[in-house]
């Protein structure tokens, strides 16, 4: 699907073109005479007295070859919701084939600041399609062309909706890559072209990993053929030296539990078990684009966990990089490893303000959540509250859940310093964050978010049409923008 839009301020080619206008809440029609005629003013306002007006939308067939889209704005309308009204918009016109709309700015009645460029977002946002490997693959391109000059975004929001997109399509488009094309050898080659975005990228592969004492990560990938890396993508937008924001992501590939092996209707979905990781490469893509006036790395550990005679065994003891020895009790329970690592690394080489951590690392957050929340733990409360708020402004909601040292004890383990799971029973998603914490050696203020429920949906939302979401990307870039430029 491509959407084109015309900030050009184009004038209406031909009297029966599609055309999109904006009225208040309640569909009042009287500041729309001068772009209709009688005739179509007085047919719409017949059959606005006869509809349901708590609708957002309403699409009226003028005739085989001219629609009139018109769209309540509400009182006091959030930008979200300008988001999920250009999301609407795009699935009332989404069908047939290629199509051309002129949207008549001038009708827009808002106070809300960039209503148009929200609007817009929300629609391009829900355009997202992957049919890379679909034999008809036809383009369809739906054109928009701005009529009149109110509510032009300006170029700098225009490049920040931009680069927001491009970041959030770049995830979708890795985490929805299948497991035989997006190992851990080619996502590695993926990370090296984001040179090109101003991104510094080092890539450590296994020799590095060995000499630096990540056995932790190295542990997981050891069954698969292919290799296992850590990628560090660096971005220094402030004209100071000051300590950059870190964000660490899960980059486990393709997830089969290993020799703790996931049933088969359980696994077939974990090629997306790399979503963190993708979340925080789509973040620092975005920032790069739009020229983000921070110091901000990403660090992601990228792993395929499969069973092999080299595999890694439940009852397996290994060293992290952190110095602690980890008792290996379930080999599914394998994100948490990679990201021992890598929270320590980032934490020690980089010395951040705070760190960020993005996970499928649960399913037990799914069954207190569901779609609707990703988890968070925090050891910070100032910084669990600017992401929580960061979330309720962008859609992309968290749920604040508790980290406890009775819940720490769990995980304990009589052979090794910590334990990988909980055999106790019970809480398995805040054991998971006990056992990250643990890898916070210095004390840096941070938060795990698990998106395990977040990062991909059968059935769509409101800015995605189902599949892989790109959750993170905007909610990071959100409390960045409000808290950290």
């Amino acid at each position: 699907m491509t959407i084109e839009i015309d900030h050009k301020n184009k004038s209406i080619s031909k009297p029966n073109s599609n055309l999109v206008l904006f009225s208040n809440e309640k569909f009042s029609t009287d500041k729309l005479k001068k772009h209709l005629s009688d005739v179509e003013l007085s047919y719409i306002n017949d059959l606005l007295k006869t509809s349901d007006l708590k609708k957002n939308i309403f699409v009226f067939e003028l005739s085989s070859k001219k629609k009139i889209v018109l769209i309540s704005i509400k009182n006091n309308i959030k930008k979200s919701d300008i988001e999920s009204l250009g999301a609407e918009f795009f699935g009332r016109v989404n069908h047939g084939k290629n199509s051309e709309y002129f949207l008549v700015s001038d009708s827009i009645n808002s106070k809300q600041e960039n209503f148009l460029g929200y609007f817009l977002h929300g629609l391009k946002l829900k355009s997202y399609e992957f049919k890379k490997y679909k034999k008809k693959n036809k383009k369809r391109i739906i054109s928009i062309s701005i009529i009149g000059i109110k509510n032009k975004p300006s170029k700098i929001t225009q490049l920040k909706f931009r680069a927001l997109e491009e970041g959030t399509f770049f995830a979708r488009d890795l985490v929805s890559e299948p497991g035989n094309v997006l190992h851990p050898d080619e996502y590695a080659k993926r990370l090296e072209t984001l040179k090109k975005d101003g991104l510094k990228i080092n890539i450590y592969d296994e020799k590095k990993l060995k000499k630096l004492g990540m056995h932790a990560l190295l542990g997981v990938g050891q069954g698969s053929i292919r290799g296992s890396y850590l990628v560090t993508m660096e971005w220094n937008g402030a004209k100071n030296n000051s300590k950059p924001l870190a964000f660490v992501g899960k980059g486990v590939c393709f997830d089969t539990g290993g020799y703790s092996l996931k049933p088969a209707k359980f696994m077939e979905d974990m090629t997306y078990d790399m979503a963190g990781s993708a979340a925080v490469v789509g973040l620092m893509k975005n920032l790069a684009l739009r020229k983000a006036k921070i110091n901000a790395v990403g660090v992601v550990g990228l792993v395929e966990n499969m069973v092999s005679g080299n595999a890694q065994r439940p009852g397996d003891i290994v060293k992290s990089y952190s110095g602690k020895t980890i008792e290996v009790l379930n080999t599914d329970a394998e994100g948490r490893l990679v990201l021992a690592d890598a929270l320590t690394f980032t934490e020690k080489k980089f010395k951040p303000r705070f760190i960020v951590d993005l996970a499928t690392l649960t399913g037990a957050i799914i069954v207190c959540l569901g779609s609707e929340y990703a988890g968070l733990f925090s050891n910070d409360d100032k910084l669990s509250k600017q992401i929580f708020d960061a979330g309720e402004i962008v859609e992309e909601k968290v749920w604040r859940m508790p980290l406890h040292k009775n819940y720490d004890k769990l995980m304990n383990s009589k052979n090794a310093d910590v334990q990988n799971i909980n055999y106790v029973g019970g809480a398995g998603s805040t054991t998971a964050a006990q056992f990250l914490q643990r890898f916070i050696l210095n004390g840096t203020p941070w938060a795990h978010l698990d998106i395990a429920g977040m990062a991909f949906s059968k059935y769509g939302g409101a800015l995605n049409s189902g599949g892989a979401t790109g959750f993170g990307v905007r909610l990071l870039n959100q409390l960045i923008e409000e808290n950290y430029e």
